[in-house]
């Protein structure tokens, strides 16, 4: 009896640190051709902007409606997974982001590509809220191993994202550029053998999504975000008046669905949830600035400076990379562990660089500046998932991980939008300069997580 009980614990423990490891691996494998719809289309915009005749203000819808339909997209198939499990949510975004990306590819004009874009990423949202659902759910004792995978895996596409974004564009078409999300579907059948049909007893099965929940936070979002760009748009008086009344209207209607329904598209537990809002502002903060840096960069350094696309994507390579190696150690860090610090310390970089801006339109400043913006997302990425993995119970993990990635990929497009909407009335690079107040704001609240453990620390010690 006790040979067999020794053997079945050396069984336990050399059997989970592999497979933790590979199922680490194969979600981040999934969530990571998210990035190259910020960063590979980011390198790609000049192209798109010549190619099309559109404006470079017009062009930031490429990133902005990404980002929008990104977080929604993350938000709905996040809260489907709960409640009809992750195998369906990631069958039917395959669907969703196969479609889009096949727009894309044959579109005529701006307008079409940016609705192609939408369709696109609200797939790409159900790659991102399903890797990210599985992810969390690793058991306690496997997860570190598992978010060190994931971490490696994010590296790996963030460092190739703006290279594959120059190459392609350079050498084969800017389409092709634009739709490097959909390699997702590669990895899918690869993660549908792990997936559970139904949520088990702890889930919620049953239970239906909040459509019109869904629908007024779509609403408010994207009625918000055409109001920053309302002057790069050249909207109309009476159209900006109807903007501003569905963002008022469909405001007022989440608020009260939120408060009135315990089933809500945005629970009211996780509006009030301190952990949740903090972790919120981070990823708004960083995301913004990494959004508003992909927009402006690339296009200062070919209009300003005359790079090649490519020589873009070939010398934002290193700071890829760098941002690829911090990701990896974000995975093997807690809050405990100083990641929160690691977080603080890069944000705060990143935030200087971008205010660099101010001064001037140097290369190695505006290089500097999107490298750290790379490494400011990859940290974030992995820290988030990580400190809220264990704050939400499992029942919701997966809608509360598609909302706090909405949040993140709409301060996204709020960053593109804000820079675009600036620049109508000052120079691209001192635009870029005022969005360093983004980053500068997600240091901050990281900072003021680091003391918050460190308290906790000594309490425990004392």
């Amino acid at each position: 009896m006790t040979t067999h009980e020794a053997a079945s614990t050396a069984a336990r423990n050399s059997v989970p640190a592999p497979k933790s490891r590979s199922d680490g691996l194969r979600y981040g494998a999934l969530f990571g051709p998210v990035v190259f719809g910020v960063t590979a289309a980011g390198v790609a915009l000049p192209d798109v902007a010549s190619s099309l005749g559109a404006s470079s203000s017009a062009t930031a819808w490429v990133l902005t409606a990404h980002a929008l339909a990104l977080g929604v997209g993350t938000a709905l198939f996040g809260r489907l997974a709960d409640t009809r499990g992750v195998r369906a949510a990631l069958l039917l975004g395959s669907l969703v982001l196969a479609a889009g990306a096949v727009v894309c590819l044959v579109a005529p004009d701006l307008g079409v590509l940016v609705a192609g874009r939408f369709v696109q990423a609200a797939g790409s949202g159900a790659m991102a809220a399903c890797a990210l659902a599985l992810t969390a759910s690793v058991p306690p004792d496997r997860r570190a191993r598992a978010f060190a995978g994931f971490g490696a895996m994010m590296a790996v596409f963030s460092a190739g994202a703006t290279l594959a974004g120059g190459v392609l564009t350079a050498w084969v078409t800017w389409r092709v550029a634009l739709v490097l999300p959909a390699l997702s579907l590669f990895v899918v059948p690869l993660c549908l053998a792990g997936a559970p049909k139904r949520k088990n007893s702890e889930g919620e099965t049953g239970r239906a999504v909040d459509l019109p929940g869904a629908v007024l936070l779509t609403l408010t979002a994207m009625a918000f975000l055409v109001l920053i760009q309302s002057s790069a748009l050249a909207l109309s008086t009476p159209l900006v008046t109807v903007t501003a009344a569905v963002l008022l209207l469909s405001a007022a209607g989440l608020a009260w669905r939120i408060r009135g329904s315990e089933t809500s598209f945005v629970p009211r537990p996780l509006v009030t949830d301190r952990v949740f809002l903090k972790a919120a502002v981070i990823g708004i903060g960083v995301y913004g600035g990494l959004f508003a840096a992909m927009y402006a960069v690339p296009q200062l350094l070919v209009r300003d400076h005359g790079w090649s696309v490519l020589s873009v994507g070939l010398w934002l390579l290193p700071g890829a990379v760098a941002g690829a190696v911090l990701s990896r150690l974000a995975g093997r860090l807690t809050a405990g562990d100083h990641g929160d610090r690691l977080l603080g310390v890069v944000s705060l970089a990143f935030a200087a660089a971008l205010a660099g801006a101010l001064t001037g339109s140097g290369v190695l400043l505006l290089i500097l500046g999107a490298s750290l913006g790379f490494s400011a997302f990859s940290v974030t990425q992995v820290f988030t998932t990580a400190m809220m993995a264990g704050h939400i119970e499992p029942a919701r993990r997966g809608g509360a991980m598609g909302l706090l990635n909405l949040t993140f990929f709409v301060g996204g497009g709020v960053g593109s939008a804000t820079a675009g909407a600036l620049a109508k009335a000052m120079p691209l690079s001192t635009a870029l300069g005022v969005v360093a107040l983004f980053p500068l704001l997600a240091a901050l609240v990281a900072f003021s997580l680091s003391g918050r453990t460190s308290r906790r620390a000594s309490r425990g010690t004392s």
